[in-house]
């Protein structure tokens, strides 16, 4: 690490931002390599989870904005990840599935994401990994709008 006054480098505030805009460049990377965006592998590994949904269903469970949920579904459905078709259920909701070829792109991108993870927590050992994703997802837990 650079040379930081050490009132910041203590700040567990200042070394998460820190780090973000590495993790940030790090993912973002791996996304182009696999030909897709962030929103895109968030949709996927929904649909594949949760099964079709809307994109209501979707916006809410990746937590993105309505208006991105619709350009980055056009995208998928361009690219033959996804169906959308109307609800049966609902006249104006669209329902929106993965298809095989969707399957294959989230695995590459699962892939590419693994190593990016490796890569990020490389100094760290496994339970030292364990630990941190443990410790991450309780103060998101309890930091996250209701």
């Amino acid at each position: 690490m650079n040379e930081v006054p050490e009132r910041l480098a203590v700040k567990p505030s200042w070394l998460i931002t820190q780090l973000a805009v590495h993790v940030r460049r790090l993912v973002s990377d791996g996304f182009a390599a696999a030909d897709a965006r962030g929103y895109h592998y968030r949709i996927l590994a929904a649909l594949h989870e949760f099964g079709p949904s809307s994109q209501a269903d979707l916006g809410r469970r990746c937590r993105i904005d309505r208006s991105d949920v619709v350009a980055a579904v056009n995208e998928l459905v361009e690219q033959g990840s996804v169906d959308r078709t109307p609800d049966p259920e609902h006249g104006r909701r669209n329902k929106v599935a993965l298809t095989e070829p969707g399957r294959r792109q989230l695995r590459r991108i699962d892939q590419v994401l693994d190593q990016v993870q490796d890569e990020l927590l490389a100094p760290l050992s496994a339970q030292d990994r364990q630990t941190l994703t443990r410790l991450l997802r309780q103060l998101l837990a309890r930091h996250e709008p209701a």
